[in-house]
């Protein structure tokens, strides 16, 4: 590999630890990537790549809520150790929708999904969603402000909302925090449960796509994750660190207009360089 081949992999670590947290979809804006400027990998390792450079990410959730999440944390009280236990009960609750829906149906889904058209209309709908719902809320006051009022059904539900993700385009941190606050829980807990959310979730995704590819890599493959991983956990810890400080300020309009005019660019890109992205 030459050496824009070597930025080319810090470019996708980057849009990696932006695009993984912000609810705008990865898929989406590394479709739209790899279109203008692919990777020379095989389609194989391309499609574990993309996959498995989220651990970078979700290795920053584990470091910015690392006191948050460590139920052995001296620091805590036995009260906030059992509140921990409840939060990971939560989370794992949370996941197993999302876990075997991906175990049985993720390639069904890569393989006829993964086209410019889905990836366009989802992050439209998800754009207009968000709108409707930041404008909902605006007239209401969210029912759970805490994880201790997050009820294990409430959980599920947004689980259940997170198997939405295995379509390109969704937004996994989108649907599972507009799946929350359609539940009544408020934006700031929504987000940090999405956060927690991700880390079974995309261990395991990872997991999977390292299991299917096998694990015999090039030299240049091992480095190209490595650093693909590196550069996508020091961008999302300024981006998680951003969003947290964002929302107790500002609502998701912006996202929603902003996936709105990313799928106006995919269908334009489409029609206007027919090939130019996957049919």
């Amino acid at each position: 590999m030459n050496f824009m081949d070597w930025i080319q992999v810090i470019i996708y670590g980057i849009i990696e630890g932006i695009t993984e947290w912000l609810p705008v979809s990865s898929t989406g804006h590394l479709i739209l990537f790899e279109s203008y400027w692919p990777m020379s990998v095989s389609a194989d390792f391309l499609e574990m790549f993309r996959v498995v450079i989220q651990l970078g990410a979700i290795l920053a959730v584990c470091v910015v809520f690392f006191e948050r999440l460590n139920p052995f944390c001296r620091c805590h009280s036995e009260r906030q150790k059992r509140e921990i236990w409840g939060i990971w009960g939560k989370v794992i609750i949370g996941c197993i929708p999302a876990g075997i829906c991906g175990v049985l149906f993720n390639d069904f889904f890569d393989e006829h999904f993964y086209k410019w058209p889905v990836v366009a209309a989802m992050l439209i709908v998800y754009g207009i969603a968000f709108i409707v719902i930041e404008n909902r809320n605006d007239r209401m006051r969210p029912a759970i402000t805490s994880f201790r009022q997050m009820s294990w059904r409430c959980a599920l539900m947004i689980g259940v909302f997170q198997m939405l993700a295995l379509v390109p385009g969704t937004s996994r941190s989108g649907v599972t925090i507009l799946g929350a606050m359609l539940l009544g829980v408020s934006r700031t807990v929504s987000a940090e449960f999405s956060f927690f959310l991700a880390i079974p979730a995309m261990f395991g995704a990872s997991g999977l796509k390292l299991i299917k590819y096998g694990l015999d890599f090039t030299g240049s493959e091992m480095a190209v994750l490595i650093i693909g991983m590196v550069v996508a956990f020091a961008v999302s810890l300024l981006v998680i660190r951003f969003l947290m400080d964002y929302i107790k300020k500002y609502s998701f309009r912006v996202f929603g207009y902003y996936r709105i005019a990313l799928g106006l660019i995919v269908i334009a890109a489409a029609l206007l360089f027919p090939g130019i992205l996957p049919a």
